[in-house]
Order: C-alpha cells, then structure tokens, then sequence
C-alpha cells in the first residue's frame, strides 16, 4: 500500500452517519478499509494476497476488506472476518489501533484478541496462505504497508509486557 500521504484530500460528511469521508485528489470517494490485528499471545495472523490480485499481489497483509455503503466500520470488520477466515468477533467498540491514510484509501486497524471458530482460508481467491507469526519471522516477510512491521512489532511487545 502507498505510504501514508493525503495529497488534495478533502473531507466531506457521510449522510448515513455523519461521519467524515475523505475525498480523493481525483475527487472521487476514497475506499474505507477496516482490518484486523488478530493477536493470539505472541503471534499475529496473516494472509497472503494471491499473487493474481490487482492491488497489491504477493505480500502478506491484514485480514479485512471494504465498508460497504450504509455501514458501520466495526460491523463491517466482524463481516470481512466471517467471509475470510470463518471466524465471529464482536464488532469493536473502541478506537482503533492505528489508521492509515493513503491516495485512494482510508483504513482502520483494530487489535482482535477474542474469536469464536478457528481462522482458516474461506476466500481462497482474495489469499492463498494464511499463517501464523511470531515478532522474530515478521522481518523477513513483504508486507503490504511500510508501517505493519512497527506497528506488529509494538502490540506483541505489549502483550509480552
């Protein structure tokens, strides 16, 4: 994903919800994204996008997908999370974890450490592994954003502390 840059962005408001939407520079709405952390102890989810996909093919990336229109972002999370990995969660009621703000998107990171089922790969299209990762493996990985590493580095050092 493009480092977190807001070139012409503008903010206008949802009508659904009164929340903000940015605009892109293009002026065109930028695609809202939710994802998760889902952090098991001392290791983190993972997914690797198919190396077919349009965006961002061949790199390890962060469970998730798009808000739909009309939706709210933490009941679009527990969605994305049923079609990929099979799982349930609660929709997350506090802020996230860290936002990143790209060209074309805007995306929300929430820490998921309670699930029912066990996550395995239901959207063999969208990924095709999903694994498990302890802190000491994440630097060999390519990963989708420049700022996954620090930001999964930081929340399983919390966990450890």
């Amino acid at each position: 994903m493009p480092a977190a840059v807001r070139h012409g962005a503008v903010s206008a408001y949802d009508g659904c919800h009164n929340a903000p939407v940015s605009i892109s520079a293009e002026g065109s709405p930028k695609a809202r994204i939710v994802t998760a952390l889902l952090r098991d102890g001392n290791r983190v989810l993972l997914c690797h996008r198919s190396p077919r996909r349009r965006w961002f093919p061949d790199v390890w990336d962060l469970p998730g997908g798009h808000v739909e229109p009309g939706e709210l972002p933490g009941a679009a999370l527990a969605r994305e999370l049923r079609e990929e990995l099979g799982i349930d969660i609660a929709a997350p009621s506090g802020p996230p974890v860290q936002e990143v703000h790209g060209d074309t998107f805007d995306m929300q990171i929430w820490l998921i450490e309670a699930w029912t089922g066990s996550p395995v790969n239901v959207a063999p299209d969208e990924h095709d592994a999903i694994a498990w990762f302890t802190e000491d493996a994440l630097g060999e990985l390519s990963l989708a954003h420049d700022s996954y590493l620090a930001m999964l580095t930081k929340v399983l050092a919390e966990h450890r502390a």
